[in-house]
């Protein structure tokens, strides 16, 4: 879930001095996603771009471990934060044990956010590696997929280290980043982020 009174806390940057915003490289439109695409266009993050007041790095950390392409992968048997205890597995489509690498990019994700001084992270929603609310429960192809409330393994990396995590599906906070680098931007009052939405409280009955 997002901390929104985190959001809220940012200071704001200048060009001089600006936010430091660590983002999916495919959010950017960065072919790095498992068959070779940026998986579509996500406004909502590519609205940051936009500012001189923002420094965006990027980073793909399955492209960083696996390649690009690559076979899909999912976690098995609990969350990313799970894989990261070795409780849980990260395994591809067809059954390769992917959880290693996984871990490696975790790692190497963190040591960006640290060495770039990250003040926030956004990430792609419900991938294995980046999702940060909601993220498959097993096989996305299976015939009946399941969804789980849970983090991939490099949003858990950097949550656990101390780094805040919101998605490109986040979009009340996204409101706050947008007011937060553009002094002009006026908050869409009825925006919510991905906890909020009628979906996931229907879907995970909460």
């Amino acid at each position: 879930m997002t901390d929104i009174n985190y959001i809220k806390s940012l200071r704001i940057p200048t060009a001089q001095n600006p936010l430091r915003i660590l983002m999916s490289a495919c959010l950017k439109g960065i072919k790095c996603g498992y068959d070779g695409t940026a998986n579509g266009e996500y406004p909502s993050a590519l609205k940051v771009l936009q500012y001189d007041t923002v420094k965006v790095t990027t980073f793909c950390p399955e492209e960083y471990s696996f390649g690009s392409p690559r076979e899909m992968c999912d976690i098995h048997g609990g969350t990313g934060m799970d894989v990261l205890n070795g409780k849980a597995k990260v395994l591809t489509d067809s059954g390769i044990d992917w959880s290693e690498g996984m871990i490696a990019a975790s790692e190497k994700m963190l040591e960006i956010a640290k060495a770039e001084a990250i003040e926030l992270a956004i990430l792609m929603d419900v991938s294995a590696a980046c999702g940060s609310q909601v993220i498959y429960n097993g096989n996305r192809f299976a015939e009946n997929k399941v969804y789980q409330i849970g983090m991939g393994v490099c949003a858990a990396q950097l949550m656990r280290n101390g780094f805040k995590v919101i998605s490109q599906r986040d979009y009340a906070s996204l409101e706050l980043v947008y007011s937060k680098i553009d002094s002009a931007h006026k908050i869409k009052t009825d925006a919510m982020d991905h906890h909020e939405i009628n979906w996931y409280k229907e879907y995970f009955n909460v």
